[in-house]
């Protein structure tokens, strides 16, 4: 990853800075997106750029609005001159069940976690394949098996299986694209799994234990810097959960 240049985006905390810092440390220059997160954005580009100068730079926008999504890209190959990787880590996840879906929840949950994967994907696409790049999608393992109450949430990231897939035969043979699946690694922000709940999904999860935002991080690097042959395919992450649903 020397002198390769990602951009990822909900870069700035969680999983996403997990990412970041991985790739940072292997030697890629990092575009980072945020949404919202200003100070945790800030927080890390200052940490990241103390290590390395001026390697790590920022970008805001809303994922929602598609038709700012072109600049991602055209400013990320005016700051460093080139893309190698993008990773379509941004996510909203939220309970809709159903008699409660709403145009607003569909419009956010697929709005970010498939349209704007795909939007940014495309707009990626001629830098991707000048560079012989990669793609990385974060999906999840209940794109295979739904979540209970997580409706259209788990339709959005069966879709963006189905887009890793598509987009591994559209873009062959010069970018890869791949996904990462992941299990319990982190918990919502907003309490919505009580300790109960996690504590029975853990019982669940073959390795008997979470998993840790770094876990994410060490498969991205993989499908980026190691699995050259690797295209169309999703690693699960998740300590065997996948196969105990």
């Amino acid at each position: 990853m020397q002198g390769k240049v990602v951009l990822i985006t909900g870069g700035a905390k969680r999983v996403g800075a997990a990412t970041c810092r991985r790739l940072h440390a292997a030697g890629a220059n990092i575009m980072l997106h945020y949404r919202a997160s200003a100070g945790e954005a800030r927080l890390l580009q200052a940490e990241l750029n103390h290590q390395r100068k001026d390697s790590v730079a920022l970008i805001q926008a809303d994922l929602l609005d598609v038709a700012k999504l072109p600049s991602l890209v055209d400013q990320t190959v005016q700051r460093f001159g080139k893309l190698y990787a993008l990773i379509n880590n941004a996510s909203s996840f939220f309970q809709t069940p159903v008699g409660e879906i709403t145009p607003a929840a569909w419009e956010d949950l697929i709005g970010t976690n498939l349209r704007a994967p795909l939007f940014v994907a495309q707009a990626a696409a001629p830098a991707l394949k000048k560079a012989q790049g990669a793609i990385v999608n974060i999906t999840d393992i209940h794109a295979e098996r739904p979540l209970k109450n997580y409706v259209v949430y788990s339709v959005a990231k069966s879709g963006l299986v189905g887009l890793t897939r598509s987009l591994a035969r559209e873009l062959a043979p010069e970018v890869r694209v791949n996904a990462v699946a992941p299990g319990p690694i982190l918990w919502p922000d907003d309490e919505s799994f009580d300790e109960l709940s996690r504590q029975r999904i853990i019982s669940h999860t073959p390795l008997k234990r979470e998993g840790t935002p770094e876990d994410i991080a060490k498969a991205v690097h993989f499908l980026l810097a190691e699995a050259t042959y690797v295209t169309g395919e999703t690693i699960n992450v998740d300590g065997g959960r996948h196969v105990a649903l």
